[in-house]
């Protein structure tokens, strides 16, 4: 019997590249078989995920899982792979150096500025520039879906965020609605992304039954599988 491959959408800012692939995976396939994948010949590379904002650059497939929380490649063949179920996944690419990172953002990591460590060492390793960086936003758990407390709140204060990526959640005393799009998207622009190569999905993990979500379902342990990578010669 054939398995069937995973169904994934694509983003508008990463479809101009036909040396490139990605996609943000739907509740279905399975990461961790190398055939789920949309094109022959890829090698996935999926990391240990912990909540960090660990980066690893990746020049062939390690013989152990990385620890971290986003992958940066330049080698063709590799398959940058994250997975989520509410947390925000983040396909970079930089065409003229032909870098890609995959990134894997929840509330800690985002607080912890993950996604400008990644363009750093994108561009201390690869010469990469960050006004020429493809961003593109996936599927994630809405602004309006995601209550948290006042750590949360406190912890994204500390690290000199905007109050407009938190309101309060009515009728719940401490609790505050965490709008993790526009607090990744205003990083991407800080460290100098410009907006117009910012791609965001708009859908919301929580609110959509064709993806998985670790707050619906209540422990969740299923995940999307969110991908980019350099197609082989």
């Amino acid at each position: 019997m054939s398995r069937r491959k995973i169904d994934y959408l694509t983003s508008p800012v990463l479809r101009p590249y036909g040396w490139l692939i990605h996609g943000f995976g739907l509740a279905s396939g399975s990461c961790d078989r190398p055939d789920a994948y949309p094109a022959d010949g890829l090698k996935p590379v999926l990391p240990k995920q912990i909540h960090s904002d660990e980066v690893h650059v990746l020049d062939r497939v390690p013989l152990e899982k990385p620890v971290g929380d986003a992958l940066v490649s330049a080698v063709a063949g590799l398959l940058l792979v994250v997975r989520t179920a509410d947390c925000l996944p983040v396909l970079l690419a930089e065409p003229g150096a032909r870098v890609v990172a995959a990134v894997h953002c929840g509330w800690r990591g985002t607080a912890a500025g993950i996604l400008k460590k990644t363009l750093l060492v994108m561009k201390s390793e690869f010469a990469t520039r960050p006004q020429d960086v493809r961003a593109a936003l996936g599927p994630s758990i809405a602004g309006s879906c995601y209550e948290v407390g006042e750590d949360v709140r406190q912890a994204f204060a500390a690290a000199g965020f905007p109050d407009g990526v938190f309101r309060a959640a009515a009728g719940r005393p401490g609790k505050y609605l965490l709008d993790l799009v526009r607090a990744n998207a205003g990083l991407l622009v800080e460290a100098g992304v410009m907006p117009d190569n910012i791609s965001l999905a708009g859908i919301c993990s929580h609110c959509r039954p064709e993806f998985y979500s670790y707050r619906r379902d209540k422990g969740e342990k299923r995940r999307m599988c969110n991908f980019i990578g350099l197609r082989p010669a």
